[in-house]
Order: structure tokens, then C-alpha cells, then sequence
């Protein structure tokens, strides 16, 4: 007999499986099943917190000088190379502090954004730094600054003032170059008194501006 008989089609040979097949077959068998309990373990936890680092944002557009209140920030996980240096983390670690510059929602707190040592070490840009805060003897002259404007300190020669009492009656630079790191807004100041300006200086003159602002009025001229 031939290997075609007449009227039917090419006789179909059969082939023996190759070696180790039921072993290939096996193990395939072994990885879909595997995957399928992955997936039903990760649907029985959705709650699991996804990898990454807790920063705090701004929760809205926050204003210069404003103090945060705990519904101003909210927790985020953002992925490790997204944290910028010095980012926050504790609700309550920021709750009353009073913010450098605006701030918009969404964005990342650190702590150079709040007043602080970090911030007057960043502004003045000398590691002993601090923030000193001043008022002013003119409510108007508030009103032109803005953080990271540069001033320069003003003792006012009143009636009464260290600088008035010297043999020389002018006016008095008690510190050059100084970086406004925040103007208090008015629910901050004290009733009746002139507004309040925070500035970064170096220690040495920090330490000047602080105790002349305790005896006599200080006004600033913008560079």
C-alpha cells in the first residue's frame, strides 16, 4: 500500500514529543499558578501603603508670613528622588509657623521654608545666622517689602533713643544687607503697635539689631 491512497489526502504522520516536554509543560503550569496567587494576595490587601517617602505639602496656596494651622499641610508619599533636602514630615512639628514666602498647594514643606535657623542660614548665607525680628518705626515702609528683599537697619533718632543720646543726633546703620525673611500680617502684631518684620543677619549683628529694637524704633531703606 502506498503511503497516499487514491481519493484521500497526504496521510498525516504523527511525532514523538521531544525529550523533557512534560517537564517543560510542568513547570509552566507551576509559574501561571504562582502568578495567580500573587495577584489574589495583592486584591486581599489594598490597603497595603505604596513604597515611599511621607512628605508634608501645602494643602492650599498659603500666603507670606501666614502661621500654618493643621488643615494647611497634608501627608504625601512621594518616591525617594522626588523629596527635596530638608523636606518635613510631622504635622505637628509645623503648626504655627509662620511661612517664608508664598508657598502654592502641592508643593513640598522643607525647612527653609519656614522661619527658622534654616531659613536665616539659607537667606544670609553664613552658618551662624539668625532671625531677628524688628519693628518698624513707619507701618507704610512694611507694606514695600517682601521676603528676600535686602535692607539695610535704621535706628531712629527720637526723643529719648541710645541714638539721640550720642554726640552724634544722625540716624545710625545698625546693619547693612540684611534678608527679609517675613512681614507678620496684621492678626500677628500686637494692637496698637507698628508692624513686625522678620530679618536674617549674621550673629554678631543680630545680636546688635535685637537689643536696639528693645530701646528704640528701627526703620530700614531698601537697597
Amino acid at each position: 500500500m502506498g503511503a497516499d491512497e487514491p481519493g484521500r489526502g497526504p496521510r498525516r504522520r504523527w511525532r514523538l514529543p521531544p525529550p523533557g516536554w512534560r517537564r517543560v509543560v510542568a513547570l509552566r503550569r507551576a509559574a501561571a499558578g504562582l502568578l495567580v496567587l500573587v495577584a489574589l494576595g495583592l486584591l486581599a490587601a489594598p490597603g497595603v501603603a505604596p513604597a515611599g517617602t511621607p512628605v508634608l505639602v501645602a494643602a492650599r496656596d498659603l500666603a507670606p508670613g501666614v502661621a500654618l494651622a493643621p488643615a494647611d499641610v497634608v501627608v504625601r508619599t512621594l518616591p525617594a528622588e522626588a523629596v527635596p533636602g530638608g523636606a518635613l514630615a510631622d504635622p505637628a512639628g509645623v503648626t504655627g509657623r509662620q511661612v517664608v514666602g508664598g508657598v502654592r498647594a502641592g508643593e513640598a514643606l522643607t525647612d527653609v521654608r519656614l522661619l527658622g535657623p534654616a531659613a536665616a542660614v539659607a537667606a544670609a548665607g553664613v552658618p551662624d545666622a539668625a532671625g531677628v525680628p524688628v519693628r518698624l518705626a513707619d507701618a507704610g515702609v512694611a507694606a514695600l517689602l517682601a521676603p528676600g528683599a535686602r535692607v539695610d537697619l535704621v535706628g531712629a533718632a527720637g526723643p529719648g533713643s541710645a541714638v539721640a543720646a550720642t554726640a552724634d543726633p544722625d540716624p545710625v546703620v545698625l546693619a547693612s544687607g540684611a534678608v527679609v525673611l517675613a512681614v507678620l500680617p496684621a492678626p500677628d502684631r500686637t494692637a496698637g503697635s507698628g508692624p513686625v518684620v522678620v530679618v536674617a543677619l549674621p550673629a554678631g549683628l543680630a545680636a546688635r539689631v535685637a537689643t536696639a529694637s528693645l530701646r528704640e524704633e528701627v526703620t530700614v531703606t531698601l537697597r
